[in-house]
C-alpha cells in the first residue's frame, strides 16, 4: 500500500507540473488528450452549459455563461493546489507518516495518519509553518523543504499568470468594443460596409481591415497560449470576440467576392489571418470532432431570402454581387472555408454568430447621428453664408 501511495503521489506531482508548464509557460498549443486542464474543462463546461440552458431569461443565461471563465480559472488553480497537497501527502504516507502529532497520539489508524500527512502537506505548501507537527526523519524534512519551495513557486506563478491573462483579455475587448460603432451591435458585414459608404471610405476600410489582421494575429497568439480566455465573455451581451471575428470574415468574403476596389487586396490578407485564428482555436477545443461540424457547411447562415436582403443592404454594390452569378458563387465558396468551423465553435462556446444583415433598430444611434449630420449639411448648403466669423458678444 505504501508503494502504491508513493506512485500515486508521484503521478499527482508530475501531472500538475506538466499541466502548469503547458498552461502557463509553454507558448504553444499543448498536445495530448490526458491533460489536467483539458479534463477539467470537459468535466465542468458541459454541466455548466446544461445549467445555463435551464434559464429561460436570456440575460440570466448570458450572465451564467460569463461567470464560467473567471470561476473556472479559480477552480483550476484550486485543483492544482489540491493535487499538490495530495501528492506530497501520499509521499509522507508512503514513509509511514514520520511525524509527531499531539492530536493523533492515541490513534494508529491509517486514515488518521493520512489526515496528519494532508495537514502537514497543506500547511507546508502554503508556507504557514505552524510547527505543531514535527517531522521525525531527515527524508521527511527534505520533502517539507521541497514542498515549501514548490508552494512559493506556485504562488509566484499565480501572481504572474493573472495579470498576463487579463491584459490579453483587455487588449482583445478594445477592438471588439470599437467595432460597435463601425458595424453595429451585434456586428454585421452589411452594416460595416454601409457605414463605410462615404467619400474616403475605401481608405478607412483598408485601415480597419489591416488593424483587424493584427488583432486576429494577437488572438491567435494569446488564446492558443491561454485557451481559458475563449470562455471569457464581453461586457455586453450583444458582443463577443467570436461574433466580431466572424463579422470581419464575412466582410472580407464580400469584398473578395466582388473583386473591385483597393480594399479587396487587404481583405484577402485579413481573411487568411482571421481564418487561421478561427481554425486553430477550433482545434484547441477539438470542435471538428463534434456532430455539428460538417465540411459541406452544415447550417446555412445565408439562405436565399437573406441573400436578397443582403443585396438590398449593399446599396450601389448590390449589382456587383447580385447581378453577377459568378460573384455569388465565389461568396458561397469562400463561406465554406470558415463557416463550418465558426458554427461548431459557436455551438461549443454558446456564443451566437452574427447575421449577415442586421434588422433595423428603432433607436439606432448611428442612424440618428447620420440624420442630424445630413440635416446640418443640407442647412448649410441652403444658406449663402459666405464666410463665418466668430466674435465676442
Amino acid at each position: 500500500m505504501h508503494i502504491a501511495a508513493f506512485i500515486a503521489g508521484l503521478f499527482c506531482l508530475i501531472g500538475v507540473a506538466l499541466d502548469a508548464f503547458q498552461t502557463i509557460i509553454l507558448p504553444r498549443r499543448p498536445s495530448g488528450r490526458f491533460q489536467i486542464t483539458r479534463i477539467f474543462f470537459i468535466a465542468t463546461w458541459a454541466p455548466w452549459v446544461v445549467m445555463a440552458e435551464h434559464a429561460r431569461n436570456k440575460k440570466v443565461r448570458e450572465q451564467i455563461y460569463s461567470v464560467y471563465g473567471p470561476l473556472s480559472l479559480l477552480l483550476l488553480l484550486l485543483l492544482w493546489a489540491v493535487l499538490l497537497i495530495t501528492g506530497f501527502a501520499l509521499f509522507y504516507f508512503s514513509m509511514h507518516s514520520p511525524f509527531g502529532d499531539a492530536m493523533m497520539r492515541h490513534s494508529d489508524s491509517a486514515l488518521a495518519q493520512f489526515g496528519t500527512d494532508v495537514y502537514v502537506s497543506g500547511t507546508t505548501l502554503f508556507t504557514l509553518g505552524l510547527g505543531d507537527v514535527v517531522p521525525h526523519s531527515r527524508l521527511a524534512r527534505t520533502f517539507i523543504i521541497c514542498e515549501s519551495g514548490v508552494g512559493l513557486g506556485f504562488v509566484a506563478l499565480v501572481i504572474g499568470y493573472l495579470p498576463v491573462l487579463y491584459q490579453a483579455f483587455s487588449r482583445r475587448e478594445v477592438n471588439v468594443a470599437l467595432l460597435d460603432s463601425r458595424a453595429g451591435s451585434p456586428p454585421s458585414a452589411a452594416e460595416l460596409l454601409r457605414r463605410h459608404a462615404f467619400e474616403g471610405g475605401e481608405e478607412a476600410m483598408i485601415a480597419l481591415l489591416a488593424e483587424w489582421e493584427r488583432w486576429a494575429a494577437e488572438i491567435l497568439e494569446s488564446h492558443i497560449s491561454y485557451p481559458i480566455l475563449c470562455y471569457y465573455r464581453s461586457q455586453h451581451d450583444t458582443q463577443s470576440w467570436l461574433s466580431a471575428l466572424v463579422s470581419i470574415l464575412d466582410t472580407c468574403a464580400l469584398l473578395i467576392s466582388v473583386i473591385e476596389g483597393p480594399p479587396s487586396r487587404q481583405a484577402q490578407l485579413t481573411f487568411v489571418m482571421a481564418r487561421h485564428a478561427l481554425i486553430d482555436l477550433g482545434q484547441v477545443f477539438r470542435v471538428q470532432e463534434h456532430k455539428l461540424w460538417k465540411p459541406d457547411g452544415g447550417i446555412n447562415r445565408l439562405p436565399q431570402k437573406d441573400f436578397y436582403h443582403l443585396c438590398d443592404a449593399l446599396g450601389e454594390n448590390r449589382l456587383r454581387l447580385c447581378g453577377d452569378p459568378s460573384a455569388a458563387n465565389r461568396l458561397s465558396t469562400i463561406r465554406a472555408l470558415y463557416e463550418p468551423h465558426a458554427i461548431a465553435l459557436s455551438d461549443y462556446l454558446r456564443m451566437p454568430l452574427p447575421v449577415w444583415v442586421a434588422p433595423p433598430k428603432v433607436n439606432d444611434q448611428w442612424s440618428i447621428l447620420t440624420k442630424l449630420r445630413t440635416d446640418a449639411e443640407s442647412s448649410l448648403k441652403g444658406r449663402d453664408t459666405g464666410s463665418i466669423s466668430f466674435h465676442d458678444d
